[in-house]
């Protein structure tokens, strides 16, 4: 590395961001970026490890000891090229992925981890600002057509790798724009859509076709697919929503996060004109349950239709501020996390849990009841806390519960398996029983990150073209393993 003792020179320090009272008053991204200079420092503290457990702790296995340096020495441009090698979309994961690579910095041992994330928005920031990003065409083209369903990170991903060795890709999405959760799942605050649109821009301009409002299975079936296309590609994702079986459930003001977060997308994108009001936050007493990011991101947009009060349940424990001695280094930290949304404003309630949700004379929500519990990790059971029930203020509840498996598109005579996990089996080649037919992402490995989603993109697109061509020379991370 160009600064050997950089790490010992610099703290690490963070994007800052606009004042809450400001930016609640809009669904705009509220980060501000440290300048040119803080940027080399912060990019300096990248020690030089022996071994950098970065690559590992990263999916994609990005070299960012190799970028690192590069920021260091203000060369930009070829820390871009660097960052693209391994990852199609930065601009992405560095808005919204957790960052396991920071976790896994050796530098975290002893001090704070290099602020890798921020490191890589700022490369590809820069390198759309100076417009060093740029539509690649493929240098030839094959006869090989492919049908990719499922336009998030993952069928994205798929289709650029694809395309860039001159297979015609043809990208499906039965929304009416391009980017899955992306779009719909993810606010404003955290991913503004002119960044999917400025992608999607350069991955038209590459070549690769996409057909909105198509849902398979109805528009079209997949054996319509399998007499067009060569190969077929599924990446439509985990979206089977978690319900809660519990009295009321039912209840008009109980509403499941993806359908909440959903509907403010479409209204922040001028798609609808006013909020329903079953959607609507604004003035009720919120209550949030789920405490990952989901849920965050459910608090964050409460606070931002002007909600009365917003709480939010967890079923596990309060994690402890710093690692366990049964969670060490370089393991995914299981510690408290606290995001800019619970920043904004929340009660942040654990060891709770829902009994059932109560409804006014209308039938309408007006409360619901929990109890205190005990999670006893060897019997795997929850135990309730005697005389903990207690009764809550609720107008809306936002069930941040995950999802289950994907939706079921594969017909009966398709030859298709689900595995035990509820998700599409496949090979280590991510071929399903019919080799002609793919598949990545959620579906494929259950709801995860979305560093992971692009990783099982580029890993199908190598096994489909090895698949048609016999060979391929596209990248591979080598993830393997029956799903």
């Amino acid at each position: 590395m160009g600064k050997i003792k950089g790490f010992k020179e610099f703290d690490r320090i963070e994007e800052n961001y606009i004042s809450v009272n400001k930016r609640l008053k809009n669904y705009n991204e509220f980060t501000i970026a440290p300048n040119e200079k803080e940027l080399n420092n912060q990019a300096s503290r990248c020690m030089d490890c022996g071994v950098p457990f970065c690559h590992s702790g990263c999916p994609l296995g990005n070299l960012i000891p190799d970028f690192n340096d590069l920021v260091y020495k203000n060369k930009w441009k070829e820390a871009l090229e660097i960052l693209h090698s391994t990852n199609n979309f930065p601009e992405f994961t560095g808005r919204l992925c957790p960052a396991p690579c920071e976790s896994s910095c050796v530098l975290g041992i002893i001090e704070s981890p290099v602020s890798i994330e921020m490191i890589e928005k700022n490369i590809v920031e820069r390198g759309f600002k100076e417009k060093w990003i740029v539509p690649k065409l493929p240098h030839k083209k094959t006869d090989k057509k492919i049908a990719i369903i499922g336009s998030g990170p993952t069928g994205l991903a798929a289709a650029q790798q694809l395309n860039s060795v001159g297979h015609s890709v043809t990208v499906f999405e039965r929304d009416n724009k391009i980017g899955g959760l992306l779009r719909y799942g993810i606010p404003d605050f955290k991913l503004e859509k002119k960044i999917i649109d400025r992608r999607l821009n350069i991955l038209v301009k590459e070549g690769i076709t996409f057909k909105c409002n198509t849902n398979i299975g109805k528009d079209i079936t997949i054996h319509e697919l399998e007499k067009n296309f060569d190969a077929i590609l599924l990446c439509i994702g985990a979206s089977r929503k978690r319900s809660l079986d519990i009295p009321g459930n039912n209840i008009f003001g109980v509403e499941q996060a993806m359908d909440f977060l959903t509907h403010n997308n479409k209204y922040v994108d001028n798609q609808i004109d006013k909020h329903l009001d079953r959607f609507n936050a604004k003035g009720k007493n919120v209550i949030v349950i789920g405490g990952g990011d989901t849920g965050s991101d459910c608090i964050g947009t409460s606070n931002r239709h002007g909600a009365k009060s917003i709480v939010n349940f967890e079923l596990a424990p309060k994690p402890p501020i710093n690692r366990s001695n049964e969670n060490p280094w370089p393991h995914w930290p299981f510690t408290l996390k606290t995001s800019s949304s619970h920043e904004e404003g929340v009660e942040r309630k654990w060891s709770i849990l829902t009994k059932r949700f109560i409804a006014d004379s209308k039938n309408n929500l007006c409360g619901l009841e929990t109890v205190n519990v005990e999670i006893d990790h060897e019997k795997k059971k929850i135990i309730e806390i005697p005389n903990s029930l207690k009764t809550w203020n609720c107008d809306l509840a936002i069930l941040a519960l995950g999802f289950t498996g994907p939706e079921n598109i594969i017909p009966a005579n398709s030859n298709l398996e689900i595995n035990s996990k509820g998700n599409i089996k496949s090979n280590f080649s991510f071929q399903t029983k019919k080799n002609n037919i793919f598949t990545a992402g959620d579906c494929r490995r259950g709801q995860s990150l979305i560093v992971w989603a692009i990783s099982e993109g580029r890993e199908a697109a190598y096994h489909i073209d090895k698949y048609l061509m016999g060979s391929s020379d596209l990248p591979q991370k080598s993830i393997t393993g029956d799903l």
